[in-house]
């Protein structure tokens, strides 16, 4: 058998197999009829969960759907994707109502205050049915350090609108809250810069 020929074998037994997973995957995509708003957890040890967060809502906007975007830790932070965001007003609102991190506040008590106010402007977004998507960033960290309680976030995300999409991102996701999301990603750490020594890098990490 000569090499043309070998060649055409090897691309008619590749097209075949393609055309039964094309066949499998379109018997399984029509299955797949239900439409619902989803509870997503973004956390882990690795970088990318904001990031990640952030790129969907890009992709709402896309879709000109409305956005509520509610910082729970960032609020200092002079980040490029808010000043992108910040450029469509009809079709975001961005509450950016933290102070640091808990090491940089060194204040519980003012933590829990502002952890408050975040959750909040969450719940007022997450009423308000002119937002199809809500992200609440770092809100992992509050729920992590019991400045807001488990449960009545628990309850709150249960009872929100059906078709309304929930973004939750932050270390430490709490089990229960794993337990009630429809979509988990865990990004996990294999190398990081800072370990050599370099700072945070505009562009990359804000």
């Amino acid at each position: 058998m000569n090499t043309e020929t070998e060649s055409d074998d090897l691309n008619l037994k590749a097209n075949e197999k393609a055309a039964r997973r094309k066949e499998a995957r379109d018997r399984m995509m029509a299955s797949k009829t239900q439409e619902k708003g989803l509870i997503i957890v973004h956390t882990g040890k690795g970088k990318g969960k904001s990031t990640a967060a952030f790129g969907m809502v890009l992709r709402c906007l896309g879709h000109g759907k409305k956005v509520g975007v509610v910082q729970y830790i960032k609020g200092k932070w002079d980040t490029g994707e808010r000043v992108v965001l910040e450029k469509f007003p009809d079709l975001i609102e961005i509450k950016a109502l933290g102070e640091g991190f808990t090491w940089e506040t060194q204040d519980r008590a003012r933590d829990i205050a502002f952890a408050r106010a975040a959750w909040d402007e969450s719940k007022r977004m997450m009423n308000d049915e002119s937002f199809d998507f809500v992200l609440l960033d770092e809100i992992n960290i509050a729920l992590r350090y019991d400045y807001l309680p488990i449960d009545e976030v628990l309850d709150f995300l249960k009872a929100k609108r059906p078709n309304l999409h929930v973004v939750l991102t932050g270390r430490n996701a709490k089990d229960e809250l794993i337990a009630i999301a429809d979509l988990v990603t865990e990004m996990e750490m294999v190398k990081h810069p800072f370990r050599d020594g370099v700072k945070a890098q505009a562009g990359v990490e804000f």
